[in-house]
């Protein structure tokens, strides 16, 4: 079955002509566009369309560097624009290929629908085909994030760079956070039962060692369920807060079911008080952020 090809469309309380600059300037385009790391017009020759390169560096040993031509832009009675690209890479790591797509702008009284779609052809044959499963997606949850920053870009005044310090940043907390969860609960508790981990429990709740044993299962499982939860509940806000009550009340815990642990090194006090702080940044940096789900990404 021929994928689908990725459309995203957003409204911006801004007119026209201010979205036009912001995604027709390369320099402005290639700071909202996470697709992009720059983007350079080459000279233009008269009746030709205008052409461009374009990079994108995937990590520090990997820059994907592509062409592109602007085939054209259409000024419609209704003050509506479009403009058509053709766009592609010759280096074969890229799954990219070749791809052709427009962008179109449609004013709404003091508003503007923005919108894209495009589709291409990729790289390493079926082999390629089969790994665009995945990354098609990834694309298109790309070119909506990108969407949603220029609408707060024009709206509100945040930079980019900006907006996405802080999502990149809310990012690696819920992979941290997530490992941190799943981690405490399955090794020290589910896999190896640490006998430090029983001691505390049957201390600290007065059980047998039966029942710790029970215990510090069913606190292990709730730990591993709360780390997957981080990967997958959108409202990290919310897990924040809790953590913010929880971290507290597990540091008063380790202390009182082990004061003696509070000089170790490594010990739950200075443990917990830096997951503390992390959670203060979390709350912090993940006030307001840019998301994929304001655009529409079907027709």
């Amino acid at each position: 079955m021929k994928p689908k090809p990725i459309y995203v469309e957003i409204i911006i309380n801004a007119p026209v002509q201010q979205i036009w600059n912001a995604s027709q300037e390369p320099d402005l385009h290639a700071q909202w566009d996470l697709r992009f790391s720059s983007i350079s017009y080459l000279p233009k020759e008269e009746n030709q369309p205008q052409r461009f390169t374009y990079t994108r560096t995937v990590g520090p040993f990997l820059t994907v560097e592509g062409w592109g031509t602007s085939s054209g832009s259409a000024y419609l009675d209704d003050g509506s624009r479009s403009s058509s690209l053709h766009f592609g890479t010759d280096q074969k790591v890229s799954p990219i290929r070749e791809g052709r797509g427009y962008w179109k702008y449609e004013p709404q009284e003091e508003r503007t629908k923005f919108l894209t779609q495009y589709d291409y052809k990729t790289n390493f044959g079926p082999v390629g085909m089969l790994v665009d499963r995945l990354f098609r997606p990834l694309m298109g949850y790309a070119t909506a994030l990108s969407f949603d920053v220029l609408k707060r870009w024009i709206e509100r005044g945040e930079a980019p760079r900006s907006q996405y310090f802080r999502f990149f940043i809310m990012q690696v907390l819920t992979v941290y956070f997530a490992f941190l969860w799943i981690y405490q609960g399955l090794v020290p508790k589910l896999l190896t039962m640490h006998p430090q981990e029983k001691a505390m429990v049957a201390s600290s709740l007065s059980l047998s060692d039966a029942a710790a044993t029970s215990a510090v299962w069913t606190i292990g499982a709730v730990e591993v369920l709360f780390g997957i939860i981080w990967l997958f509940y959108r409202k990290k806000r919310h897990l924040l807060l809790l953590q913010l009550i929880a971290f507290p009340l597990l540091t008063l815990a380790a202390f009182v079911a082990a004061p003696e642990t509070a000089v170790h090194p490594f010990n739950p006090i200075t443990f917990n008080l830096s997951l503390f702080v992390l959670t203060g940044i979390g709350l912090f940096v993940n006030r307001d952020l840019p998301t994929a789900a304001t655009c529409k990404r079907e027709r």
